[in-house]
């Protein structure tokens, strides 16, 4: 929460909290109760059609439109992961150009200091807080990462349980026509 509070997700503050993906989230149970008029007309209704349109679906074997979706959506979410992926190579790219730049500076200055020693002068300052490679970079959020892997975990758990119940009615099925 104090990560929360402070808008603070980068990879170090994470570390030092043991944060993880799976963290972002907590999953609360909901509990729906229905009052006794409900469940009185519920249970009247129930009598009157003996069959309903849900008992028929479950003798559905298409798995297309439920798989299509969830596998758009987790499409669309590990192109997400790759922008969010992308904007952290950018920022480690320009992370080591700027150490790069700094050593140079730093080198530089070492080498104008080693001469204005030699010349009885005084030497400069070794950081000078005014030039635009010693600011610091500001590292992006890694909220958004954390929360388009969970969405991931997601898509691949529904998909994964949906493609179980759909192989067991195949495989019932291809049992019932062996045995006509």
């Amino acid at each position: 929460m104090e990560l929360f509070r402070n808008q603070n997700f980068t990879g170090e503050k994470l570390r030092e909290q043991n944060l993880t993906w799976q963290d972002i989230f907590q999953e609360i149970p909901v509990k729906i109760s229905n009052s006794a008029l409900v469940s009185a007309i519920m249970t009247e209704l129930e009598s009157v059609s003996p069959a309903t349109q849900s008992d028929f679906d479950r003798l559905v074997l298409s798995t297309n439109p439920f798989m299509e979706k969830n596998l758009e959506f987790l499409i669309e979410c590990m192109d997400d992961l790759s922008m969010e992926q992308q904007r952290f190579q950018y920022y480690y790219r320009n992370l080591s150009r700027q150490q790069a730049q700094q050593q140079a500076w730093l080198q530089k200055r070492r080498t104008e200091n080693m001469s204005r020693r030699a010349l009885g002068e005084e030497p400069l300052p070794e950081e000078d807080p005014n030039n635009p490679i010693f600011k610091p970079l500001i590292e992006p959020s890694r909220l958004d990462s954390y929360l388009i892997t969970n969405q991931i975990s997601n898509y691949c758990s529904q998909i994964n349980g949906f493609a179980g119940q759909s192989f067991i009615k195949l495989y019932m099925m291809d049992a019932v026509h062996e045995n006509n």
